[in-house]
């Protein structure tokens, strides 16, 4: 995952910083299924986090981008929002030093290499108590192409997930993105996703 590539991505108008919460994270709050405390991980400048506190949740913000974090905290003074964000490594969960009851991952999983999957996945674990859930929003291997992030499989999701884990479904959705004019052209609507809601056993 190169740092350096996300940091000039937020000096300029990144494609998936909307300014909004993603569709599909409030239509899981929406549905009581986000519960307790949450951790977001590679929350960028905090909009799904930042909603989610709003319904009374205990938030807590991870991003490995200091300018991300910095706009995050400065939108949850300027709003009142009660939440926490912090600089860290999503490699390096452990380092948190505590459990959460949800896990959401917007738009992280995919920027993954193969090699770097198992320490995330162990950080999650971390993190994550017996019956907690994560729910996993990434870049599905339906939207066609290959501009943007690596397309993940249904089949890759369960493989990554396999021990210790429960995948419980897979869904279908988008992204909800700023269409670029002179940048990446993804499908109507949004690049489409996989929304998965896996449960640690």
């Amino acid at each position: 995952m190169d740092q350096q590539l996300f940091e000039q991505m937020y000096q300029g108008q990144a494609p998936w910083d909307t300014g909004r919460p993603q569709p599909a994270i409030i239509k899981l709050a929406e549905a009581g299924q986000i519960r307790g405390s949450v951790l977001d991980v590679g929350c960028g400048t905090g909009e799904n986090l930042l909603y989610l506190a709003t319904r009374g949740h205990e938030a807590l913000g991870l991003d490995f981008v200091p300018i991300a974090i910095e706009r995050a905290k400065a939108k949850a003074a300027q709003r009142g929002i009660d939440s926490t964000f912090v600089v860290g490594n999503a490699l390096e969960l452990k380092k948190l030093g505590r459990q959460f009851d949800t896990v959401i991952d917007c738009g992280l999983f995919h920027t993954f290499a193969d090699e770097e999957r198992p320490a995330f996945i162990r950080g999650l674990a971390n993190v994550l108590g017996t019956g907690g859930l994560l729910y996993i929003l990434c870049f599905s291997d339906e939207e066609p192409g290959t501009e943007g992030p690596r397309r993940i499989s249904q089949q890759e999701i369960r493989d990554s997930f396999h021990d210790g884990w429960k995948v419980q479904r897979i869904e279908p959705t988008q992204f909800e993105s700023i269409p670029m004019p002179d940048g990446l052209k993804f499908s109507p609507g949004g690049p489409k996703a996989w929304l998965a809601t896996i449960e640690r056993n």
